[in-house]
């Protein structure tokens, strides 16, 4: 049973940073894309970084320059390092991870199968 566990989570002034972590387990294949996703109040939910098996990472222009998603396929970890934070980017941010690695759209939310449950991310001006 495949299980993501986020954390790291709370609440920053703009401008600040966070390094959010995601613990998976339950999923032993080397195929996989893995990736973050955030749902502010009222919004979709939106992919923010994303990486896959072979380390290609993708991210929403909205982040670019800003966050980058990083692995510890040892730790079975990921992680999201976001800096110059903006009250834009409040939200629930998720984990979520897919048994493809090719995916064609990979920062689509439903192309994910699997999910944890969120961890909250509050940026003030």
């Amino acid at each position: 049973q495949v299980r993501l566990v986020e954390s790291g989570g709370g609440s920053v002034q703009s401008g600040g940073s966070l390094r959010l972590s995601c613990a998976a387990s339950g999923y032993t294949s080397s195929n996989y894309y893995m990736g973050w996703f955030r749902q502010a109040p009222g919004k979709e939910r939106e992919g923010v970084a994303v990486i896959n098996t072979y380390g290609r990472t993708s991210y929403a222009d909205s982040v670019k320059g800003r966050f980058t998603i990083s692995q510890d396929n040892a730790k079975k970890m990921l992680y999201l390092q976001m800096n110059s934070l903006k009250s834009d980017d409040t939200a629930m941010y998720y984990c979520a991870l897919d048994r493809d690695a090719l995916l064609r759209f990979p920062l689509v939310p439903h192309e994910y199968n699997y999910w944890g449950q969120g961890t909250q991310v509050t940026v003030s001006s």
